[in-house]
């Protein structure tokens, strides 16, 4: 049976040991997150803050630290619901295997939202001062809610199976919002709520907004998973939580989920915003301080047993990336159904996700030609980067199945040199500029705006990467250290980044002084602040190379050309990764709180 609310789950995970109970007042400023942080890079247990200093209730965070555990929790639906979402996704299965499948459409069914009558009894009031302040970074504009299931309804098809159940961050207090009466809500491009809000306002109408925390853990994975056309979140945490999502309206018409912990209900007025943030955020970086959206509280609501539950983003990895290991857990191959000729895409954790894909497709267009070339997987490229959240992607690297059966895009040395040894790059980079990518990723030319760039390889290999720095190999003044992160990549140390003019000429001194050395089996070089951090392992790389670049402004080559408004290079390819004016600062942890964690001997 699944659990009826969060703190069944916590007296579960305690249980069987995999839950921690802090009993010392422990500060929700920095400290709650730094004690996270830590036990989640241990791969450590879930934990549960019996004291948080100014708030009168208790809170719970890295549920989800780690794929074991999220299985744990979900032991007994797990299977019907991967069948579930796989009917979804490809519903001819059901026929080829009617028994196997039967199963995935009694869980459907038997997890339609239940609605109930009144249940406020169950509720009580408190005030969003009282709620646990928690602030994960120095630079962090106030307290957020990092765990929330935001609820809103279609103006145009009102009821629980057209809503939207959402995860997006709320600012509890700090900046502009009036304490008590005003929090903020933020949310990114292409998401459900956004398409919500725009109907609201095109009538007029104020936005009806309630934000559930806790609840059975199957609540908050809802909000965050793609699900299928035609699969809604409060079904699916039905059918992951084998317990209907129980529901009922308050006076003022507003979605309460019976099972949640805590309920803020709230509007949002037409153009109605406020400055929010800044934030530490997934990709390793603070987002930075924009208008969003003003959400003018009504009521706040808690159970008698009440728990806060919370998470911590910052550079990958972090307990996002356990969610992302488990949403894929069950969804596997549905992806690939959806689009015809994909194999397997992968949104590279290590690289702040959005950033960096590959995928691998089937390249079938021409196969009475004895050469291969990038054709269909442009096609599967393009088709990538029109859906859903992938679109937010700025760098995707795409393969062909037929030129190796057994690649791997989870393994990200090994996929990264199957490109660069086949790509040509006189040939196969293809731009998308003045486009939109995540509202995260400040490389680009604003909030939302850069570039994109497909890596598209096919084919007989067409270079044997070199391992080592080229003999006699030297730089020009002003860079100065280079190093090998991988077979045909290399890092280097470049000056300081002052101008994009600059830039332009720093790149044809490089030129120059490169043309006439020999480079062969050198694919790629990354121009960065540190040669020796970004070469010291994979996750360096591809964290400094692909969240610290603007593919339109930051790609460039040894012996670059641009023939019928085709850009490619005749030499390396050079990526520009250095810390620029306009990105946003990095996370760095207080040290003085990381000096205080020892009384809690973790």
């Amino acid at each position: 049976m699944g659990y009826k609310s969060l703190a069944e789950c916590v007296a579960d995970l305690e249980a069987h040991g995999h839950l921690l109970r802090i009993k010392e007042e422990v500060d929700p400023y920095l400290e709650m997150a730094a004690i996270h942080l830590k036990v989640y890079e241990q791969k450590g247990p879930a934990l549960f803050f019996e004291n948080v200093k100014g708030s009168p209730f208790p809170a719970v965070s890295n549920l989800f630290g780690t794929l074991e555990r999220s299985k744990f929790m979900f032991r007994d639906s797990l299977p019907n619901v991967e069948k579930l979402v796989s009917l979804r996704s490809d519903p001819v299965k059901a026929m080829k295997n009617p028994l196997g499948y039967a199963g995935a459409g009694l869980t459907a069914l038997s997890a339609l939202p239940m609605k109930q009558s009144l249940f406020k009894s169950v509720f009580r009031k408190t005030t969003i001062s009282q709620l646990p302040q928690i602030v994960n970074w120095p630079m962090d504009g106030g307290p957020f809610v990092t765990m929330p299931q935001v609820y809103t309804e279609d103006a145009d098809k009102p009821g629980i199976m057209n809503a939207n159940l959402g995860m997006y961050r709320i600012q509890l207090a700090g900046n502009d919002y009036i304490k008590d009466k005003e929090i903020g809500l933020h949310y990114q491009i292409h998401r459900g709520i956004g398409i919500h809000q725009s109907k609201a306002n095109a009538k007029g109408l104020p936005l009806k907004v309630s934000i559930f925390v806790g609840g059975p853990p199957s609540h908050p994975l809802a909000a965050v998973m793609p699900l299928p056309e035609g699969l809604s979140e409060m079904t699916f945490a039905g059918a992951l939580g084998n317990r209907r999502f129980r529901y009922f309206y308050d006076e003022e018409g507003f979605c309460m989920s019976a099972d949640a912990d805590f309920i803020i209900t709230g509007t949002v007025y037409p153009h109605e915003t406020k400055p929010e943030g800044p934030f530490g955020d997934h990709l390793g970086y603070y987002s930075l301080t924009h208008p969003f959206p003003l959400m003018k509280v009504h009521h706040v609501y808690h159970r008698e047993d009440a728990i806060w539950s919370f998470t911590v983003v910052g550079r990958p990895p972090q307990e996002d990336t356990s969610f992302g290991a488990l949403i894929h857990e069950i969804t596997g191959s549905a992806l690939p159904k959806e689009i015809h000729g994909l194999k397997e895409v992968n949104a590279v954790d290590a690289a702040g996700v959005h950033p960096l894909l590959f995928a691998i497709g089937s390249e079938r267009y021409t196969p009475y030609l004895k050469g291969r070339r990038p054709q269909e997987i442009l096609t599967i490229a393009n088709h990538i980067l029109g859906k859903n959240q992938l679109s937010l992607a700025k760098y995707l690297f795409i393969a062909a199945r037929e030129d190796n059966e057994q690649l791997d895009t989870h393994d990200i040395g090994i996929f990264l040199q199957h490109i660069l040894s086949r790509i040509d790059l006189t040939r196969d980079l293809h731009f998308h500029t003045q486009t939109t990518i995540d509202t995260l990723d400040y490389s680009g030319e604003g909030l939302n705006s850069g570039s994109k760039v497909v890596f598209a390889a096919a084919g007989e290999v067409q270079r044997e990467l070199r391992a080592e720095i080229p003999v006699g190999f030297t730089l020009p003044e002003p860079f100065t250290a280079c190093a090998m992160v991988m077979p045909g990549v290399m890092a280097i140390t470049a000056p300081a980044y002052v101008s994009a003019a600059a830039a332009g000429q720093e790149i044809e001194l490089f030129d120059q002084h490169l043309k006439s050395q020999s480079l062969e089996g050198i694919a790629l070089m990354v121009w960065c602040d540190d040669a020796a951090f970004t070469a010291e392992n994979i996750n360096n790389f591809v964290w400094v190379t692909f969240t610290r670049s603007n593919p339109a402004t930051d790609i460039s080559g040894i012996d670059a050309f641009i023939k019928d408004k085709h850009w490619g290079c005749r030499g390396p390819l050079i990526i520009d990764a250095r810390k620029k004016p306009h990105h946003a600062p990095e996370l760095i942890m207080d040290k003085q709180v990381e000096q205080n964690l020892k009384r809690f001997n973790l």
